[in-house]
């Protein structure tokens, strides 16, 4: 919709209802038509006030009458905040997220963390000094290297989580922070909260 060639694991599926309804569908699981969306959500109000989201809509579905809610965007927002926490719980059942900054400090300075976050409202002393401590534990002391500060406060995470106080978070599994890596991103962009380092340098992590 953006018209920016982007991968389908930067952008959102939108799905069509039987009854011709647009919803969210931040899985991308949802059974029959769907287009992808790579917009922020300030992007799609616009659109959708505009008119320029129906008749988008309208093109790709091939079809008349379409429903478009006009919660959309906050319903979309709802949506892929809980496909990630979900993704963060089905983590942690696994016994592969670490919380707490003193657990995370001690498996971070010994290699074990594979993704460092912070919650949206962490405070810059406390970020900093686990973010050393993940420098340190991957030998890479004076790079960029620093954990990801999620588009989410401490408040919704602890919910999410079922945990008092949840401010930071770490990942102790590669292939855990891969399958986190895809909704994250989803929700960053969608929040305009994308990252301005790469990979490399910074934070890691139609149909």
């Amino acid at each position: 919709m953006s018209g920016r060639a982007v991968s389908r694991d930067e952008s959102i599926r939108l799905a069509l209802s039987p009854d011709h309804c647009v919803l969210p569908d931040a899985l991308a699981r949802a059974p029959g038509r769907g287009a992808w969306i790579h917009v922020s959500k300030a992007e799609l109000a616009e659109s959708l006030e505009s008119g320029k989201l129906r008749a988008a809509f309208s093109r790709a579905f091939k079809t008349g009458g379409i429903q478009i809610p006009d919660d959309l965007p906050d319903l979309l927002e709802k949506a892929l905040d809980n496909a990630f926490l979900q993704r963060l719980g089905l983590e942690m059942r696994a016994g592969r997220l670490i919380l707490g900054s003193d657990r995370i400090a001690e498996q971070a300075r010994t290699g074990r963390v594979a993704a460092l976050f912070h919650a949206s409202d962490a405070s810059e002393d406390g970020t900093r000094k686990l973010d050393q401590a993940w420098r340190v534990g991957q030998d890479v002391e004076g790079s960029k290297l620093r954990g990801t500060r999620l588009p989410l406060d401490r408040a919704a995470l602890s919910v999410a989580l079922g945990r008092d106080n949840v401010v930071h978070l770490a990942l102790n599994d590669r292939s855990s922070a891969k399958r986190i890596a895809i909704p994250l991103r989803r929700l960053q962009i969608y929040k305009a909260a994308v990252p301005a380092a790469s990979d490399a340098d910074g934070d890691r992590v139609l149909d």
